[in-house]
């Protein structure tokens, strides 16, 4: 596969949802931005990683699940935030919400350490404005072999994992708001963003 490493493709959300989010701007260098609806004219070979919002057509990105197993078979990194709602590829598995969303359900736990969460304070995770929950509130589940690099409470679900696949490419979950939502805080999660393209990326 003949990747430009460390470009980083993020498939842009549907209109009108995620406007609140900050502009990832000059904090994620060497990106590349494309509607989804183009995904099927975009060739995804000169790109290192695959970067998916929360708030994505999962129906329509289903119909690209030849398209983006190719990719991942070829070597390529695929970022997924959000809740799985309609499972596009066979790593993947639907949504399931904590049981009981108190404050220590919703505490983050690291159980592994990753680059793109290196120096970030789980604390910072937990709480956004002094609340709770903004981070995660259940869990896509894991396919056997991920590695589990984040939990939620006392429940201890799997809120973040990563997947190298046996067939080539890996798979980095995160199963909840859209990480770039961290750009430009005044915490230790300012580092999410630019960490996260340098391992997509390949650096």
């Amino acid at each position: 596969m003949s990747q430009l490493m460390g470009i980083c493709l993020f498939i842009n959300p549907i209109k009108g949802a995620g406007d609140d989010l900050p502009d990832i701007g000059s904090h994620a260098p060497n990106t590349a931005f494309v509607d989804q609806y183009d995904l099927d004219e975009t060739d995804l070979s000169q790109f290192a990683a695959l970067i998916l919002p929360a708030h994505i057509d999962q129906r329509f990105l289903g119909t690209r699940s030849d398209q983006i197993t190719t990719f991942l078979d070829q070597g390529g990194t695929l970022v997924f935030n959000g809740h799985v709602a309609w499972p596009m590829l066979p790593e993947l598995t639907s949504f399931v919400p904590l049981e009981c969303q108190s404050l220590e359900n919703l505490m983050i736990y690291r159980v592994n350490e990753h680059p793109v969460f290196d120096g970030v304070d789980c604390n910072d995770l937990t709480f956004k404005r002094g609340v709770a929950g903004f981070y995660a509130r259940g869990s896509n589940p894991p396919p056997d072999g991920a590695i589990p690099l984040h939990v939620l409470g006392n429940e201890q679900l799997v809120c973040d994992w990563l997947y190298e696949r046996p067939e080539g490419g890996r798979i980095l979950m995160h199963s909840g708001n859209d990480l770039w939502m961290y750009v430009g805080s005044q915490n230790s999660t300012a580092r999410i963003v630019p960490q996260l393209c340098a391992w997509a990326g390949g650096e």
